[in-house]
């Protein structure tokens, strides 16, 4: 016979949020939910949308990312069981719109948060420019929002008791180069799209692509994964790793680190005793003055593919004029509330001029 208990619905609901808050008593383990954030960017045009969709196992054409788009994908652990959530934010425009990263990092979304950087593999003049400073974006608010839950935390009372804010990245002891090394502060996978074209590169430039990604993923303790859609059989394995970071899925045990195939290199799996010195044949290294080992790499790899200019030109379309949005009635209006619009302006400047010859 279950214990009664005398206390008010209001009581008995006021000791679960302290259990939950403090952590007392054992989780329900068997009907948790699981949420997790995947934020991607990447190269415009780059085939980010495509890919998501594969991994998502939606049939449907994809269209280009306005600015910034968030879709979820489920998945049941089992059978009669809660699907586990995963919240998917995807930024458009390339470069130029990295300052959004602020809407999908925050400090809730920290706690589950992974993120994918997608580089255009056909497109290596402008591969270095987009990797650098969408992760220079992302870390940047990944470390302010780390600080401001940190912060918010220690000013709660009881904060000791509460489950700690998120914190750097800790690698396991064996992690290669662990001393080397920087890690991104939350698990990062960069893919590198339209292997199909590039695959077709000449040799010694493919070689310089690849080392140089290899390098950039050990060096943030990432993952990295060269794909194309038309291959079902990379993006199977570009699905697995996906699914790890989604829904906490095994990723497989392929590893490939041949330059002359598609890279398939989880994080831990690379080391810079593998990856070897920059490609550097024909250029004395010490001349190029570089601050550090990154700064090395990165002039090298200039130097074979000079970086197209990526203050990125903020070409995004308006919108209210992009035929995909159209919508009759109220396009017919706005032109009518713009003529408007212009005549006024045109009478406005005419009553000032009036008022100058008066003067």
């Amino acid at each position: 016979m279950p214990k009664l208990s005398s206390d008010t619905l209001w009581e008995q609901a006021a000791a679960e949020v302290h259990r939950r808050e403090t952590g007392d008593g054992e989780e329900d383990k068997g009907e948790t939910v699981s949420e997790r954030t995947v934020f991607l960017m990447g190269s415009k045009a780059g085939g980010k949308t495509s890919i998501l969709l594969r991994c998502l196992d939606r049939d449907e054409p994809s269209k280009p990312t306005l600015a910034l788009e968030y879709t979820f994908g489920r998945r049941a652990r089992g059978h009669n069981t809660p699907k586990d959530i995963a919240h998917l934010w995807e930024l458009g425009g390339g470069t130029s719109l990295s300052d959004l990263v602020q809407i999908p990092i925050t400090p809730v979304s920290i706690q589950s948060l992974a993120v994918i950087l997608i580089l255009d593999l056909s497109k290596p003049n402008a591969l270095w420019g987009t990797l650098e400073k969408l992760l220079q974006a992302a870390q940047a608010q990944l470390e302010k929002v780390s600080s401001q839950a940190q912060q918010a935390q220690k000013a709660k009372p009881g904060a000791k008791h509460q489950t700690p804010v998120h914190s750097a990245r800790v690698l396991p002891k064996d992690f290669p180069d662990r001393e080397l090394i920087s890690p991104f502060p939350v698990p990062l996978l960069i893919i590198g799209s339209k292997y199909d074209i590039f695959q077709e590169f000449d040799s010694d430039k493919r070689k310089v692509v690849t080392k140089t990604l290899r390098f950039v993923a050990h060096y943030y303790a990432a993952s990295l994964i060269f794909t194309s859609i038309k291959s079902e059989s990379l993006m199977s394995k570009t699905k697995s790793f996906f699914s790890h970071l989604a829904f906490g899925l095994d990723r497989g045990k392929t590893v490939s680190c041949d330059s002359t195939k598609p890279l398939i290199i989880p994080a831990g799996s690379d080391s810079f005793s593998q990856i070897g010195s920059p490609p550097a044949a024909d250029v004395d290294v010490t001349s190029l003055h570089a601050k550090n080992p990154k700064d090395l790499w990165k002039k090298v790899y200039e130097l074979v593919f000079p970086q197209d200019n990526t203050s990125e030109q903020r070409e995004l379309k308006d919108p209210a004029k992009d035929p995909r949005y159209s919508e009759p009635q109220i396009d017919a209006m706005r032109a009518q509330k713009d003529q408007e619009l212009d005549q006024y302006k045109r009478n406005a400047s005419k009553s000032w001029k009036g008022l100058e010859l008066e003067t």
